[in-house]
Parts: C-alpha cells; structure tokens; sequence
C-alpha cells in the first residue's frame, strides 16, 4: 500500500510547529478585515490564468515563487505545501479551537486538504514578476536568454520567441536541477505561449502542480498574484502602487525615512526607490547603479547607468554563474517620481514598497536566517512598522491597505527541503525520484518576531 505523503508531512507539522498554529489562531480570533477591500487573485486551473474575486475580509497568507525558472524547485513546492497546512489548520482550530489534535482531527483536516482552498484563510502565492528570467542560473532557457538580450530584462518584459531549451544545461544538471519530463513540459508550453513568458511559467508550474496534487494528496493550486509590473501596468496615476512610489520621492526626508527603514545611508544615495527601465527593456536591480540629486530637499533628477553583471550561482556548480547582460545610461528628472506615471517612467520599486500593494495578513518566508535574506526581512518589517506609525507614506488605509503588521512565519532553515542526494534547494521537484524522501524531512515552522527583525 503507498505511503499516505500528505498524511506524513501533516502529522510531523502538528507535532513540531503547534506553536505557529496557535499564533495564527489568536491572529484569526481578533482579525476583523475590511469588507471594503477588494482582492482580485489568478487561477490557472485551466489552459490560461483567469481572474477571480476574493472578499476584502478574508485572511490572505502569501508564499511566493518567481518567474526565474519554470520549473519546480523542492524548495518552491515547500513553501506551498507549508501554506495550505497553516490555511487548512488555522481554519480548522479556529472552529474546534486549539488543542493537541486527535486522531480524529488528522482525518478531518488530512481530507480538507485535498479540497481546493476555502475558509476564512485565504493562502496565494505572489509571484515577483520583476526579478530576471534567469537569476539563479536554474533556467533550462538560460542561454536563449542571454542570446536574446532579455538577460537582464524584467520577467514581465520576456517575450518566449526564440527560447528553446539549453542542451549544454541538460547535459550537465539533468538529475540534480532538472529532469528530462520537466524540460519536455517546458518545451511543450513554449510552443503554446503566444509569446508570453510569464503565462508560460505559470501554466508549466501549474501543470507540475495538478500532478504533484495527486501524488501528495493535497491540493496544491493555489491562487496567485503577479506584482509588481502586473500591477502597475493596469493602475491609474492615483492608484496604490503609483502613490506609493510618489510619496518616497516627495522630498529629502521621505527619501531618508525608507532609506533608515533600508538599512542604507544617505551619505552616497545610490540605491534607487524604484529602479527605471532602459529604453532598450533592462530592468536588473542588480544590472544597475544609481545617485540620486537633490536640490535643496527637492528630488532634483535620478541617474540610472546599467552595466553587465553576475547574478548568483545554481547551488551544484559554484562557478555556474547567472549573467544580465546591459549597458545604457541615462537621467530621469525628478518630476517624474515625485508625481508618478507608470507608462511615462516605468520602472521596478523595491520590494519593501510593492508588498504594501498585497494583500497579505501573513507572510510565509523561506530560511531565513541561512537560506533567505534575513536583511529583506528587516527592511520589510522596519517599513510596515514605520508606516502603522504614520510617520512614513501616510494615507495607506484609504486604499484598503491595513496598517497592522503581519503575522511573519518561517520555514526553519534546517527542514528546508533538499535533494536526497546532492543536497541542494534548487533541485526541481522532477529530480526527486522518491517523494517520499522529502516527506521524511519534515515540516517545522516558526513565527518571526517583528521587534526582532525592526532596524
């Protein structure tokens, strides 16, 4: 009889992150929403995305994934496995209350975990659509990419005329980064993209998804927001995002308050707010420089100059290292951030100031503190903070975005899902043979404490 994986990875998560469920609960009990609020989420259940409606007072927990590979990673499939327990649970003990579950309650919430997602919590990923197609040199596309000048453009940016599979790639991380079927789907989809990158990834990961569904026993398609270009793009002057980005280019001091929140000095103002696209389509936070000029407290102009750099390495090969290849200079006046226009300046804000735009109650974070940016989170958790006390981009709650801090959960570094031989995060989900030597790592979750992580 086969073993029951999403029986295995419930069990092992009541048993070692019973703490976290309690946390949320206590969230969920006092949490009122804002019925005010209207949340619009993709679901790619069928052949393309389509929009569908949430009410404004559920409780949204975000994971997230990105457009840097279309491909699965074991890391990825984690944090979405992790979601649906913390939504499934969370609702389930919000009704019978919290307490050490029985054999019953497993049976009852193994089984709604089959179910798609329904109750008060509401878990989706957000997928950065502004980061580069290949960040982590992971990409089977990588040398199209690059051949194609789209190394160092903005995944929304990406168009898949062109891109085909790298061979070299196979040859070399076929089994530890990718498999062979992974790549056929990948193949597949390409053919059927209609030029879009973005919705490509999607419906390959989704696919990946409906039969790692069957195989887990958990429903695993969750609903998905893209930002921050996707967004953007469909605002209007005096929407969020473009008021937003407004309000942190007002003057000198609005500049200095995020940069505290940044951890960063503005004795050299070189980290951009929100980083402008070239007019040739780069986009590369880490492609380009900047200096921000002031003229008196007024934002006088921002110069944004793109260079080729390295981007990080696949964790199998160290010297494997992903490239954005860019060059172009130019100056963007400062009029055209202190009264945004997205089609006017497009451009791609930190992360710290998209992520007010989404919706998320609570936030589900991967490693921190070996694996992911602990530094992210600070600034993250420092911005939140200094916006609930109105002393940074005040106004936010009259576009529905709450000012409470949310509810920061992580994946301990030391259960972070590997390949059971070479070791690594970055593996697809398609290198693993046997899905149940990812089961027996288990699943323990802890909650980050928000004056821990203020700068």
């Amino acid at each position: 009889m086969p073993t029951d994986l999403g029986r295995m990875i419930l069990e092992d998560f009541l048993e070692n992150s019973g703490s976290c469920i309690q946390i949320l609960v206590n969230e969920l009990s006092k949490y009122e929403g804002d019925k005010n609020r209207k949340v619009h989420l993709l679901e790619a259940r069928g052949e393309t995305p389509n929009e569908v409606p949430y009410d404004g007072d559920q409780f949204f927990l975000r994971s997230s994934t990105e457009y840097s590979n279309p491909q699965l990673t074991v890391e990825d499939v984690q944090g979405i496995i992790a979601a649906r327990l913390l939504e499934v649970c969370g609702n389930y003990f919000l009704v019978h209350g919290v307490r050490k579950a029985s054999r019953e309650d497993v049976t009852e919430i193994r089984a709604t975990l089959e179910d798609p997602p329904k109750g008060k919590i509401v878990s989706f990923l957000l997928n950065t659509d502004d980061t580069e197609p290949d960040r982590y040199s992971i990409n089977p596309l990588k040398d199209a990419i690059v051949k194609s000048g789209q190394s160092a453009f903005p995944s929304a940016r990406v168009k898949t005329e062109g891109l085909a599979i790298d061979q070299n790639f196979m040859r070399k991380y076929e089994g530890s980064l990718i498999s062979k079927s992974e790549a056929d789907l990948i193949t597949y989809h390409l053919a059927d993209s209609k030029g879009n990158y973005m919705n490509m990834v999607d419906t390959a990961k989704y696919d990946q998804l409906r039969t790692l569904s069957t195989s887990f026993g958990i429903d695993l398609c969750l609903p998905t927001m893209r930002m921050p270009l996707s967004i953007l793009e469909g605002e209007k002057r005096d929407d969020l995002l473009h008021y937003i980005i407004s309000e942190v280019h007002k003057d000198y001091g609005s500049v200095e308050r995020l940069y505290n929140c940044m951890g960063r000095s503005m004795k050299n103002r070189t980290t951009l707010l929100t980083v402008p696209h070239s007019k040739k389509g780069f986009g590369s936070k880490r492609a380009v420089r900047g200096k921000i000029y002031f003229e008196g407290t007024r934002l006088k102009a921002v110069r944004v100059t793109y260079h080729t750099t390295t981007l990080y390495p696949n964790a199998i090969d160290p010297e494997d290292v992903s490239i954005a290849e860019a060059e172009d200079e130019f100056i963007v006046e400062g009029d055209n951030l202190t009264k945004y226009d997205f089609q006017e300046t497009p451009s791609s804000p930190q992360f710290v100031l998209y992520s007010l735009g989404s919706p998320e109650d609570a936030a589900l974070w991967h490693g921190i503190g070996e694996f992911g940016a602990s530094q992210l989170v600070k600034s993250y958790t420092s911005t939140r903070l200094a916006c609930a006390r109105d002393s940074m981009i005040r106004g936010l709650e009259r576009y529905g975005v709450s000012l409470r801090t949310p509810l920061q959960l992580n994946l301990v570094p030391q259960w972070v899902w590997f390949h059971p031989i070479h070791r690594n995060i970055d593996a697809s989900v398609g290198c693993v043979k046997n899905l149940e030597d990812l089961a027996k790592i288990g699943m323990r979750l802890e909650c980050l404490s928000a004056q821990e992580y203020e700068r």
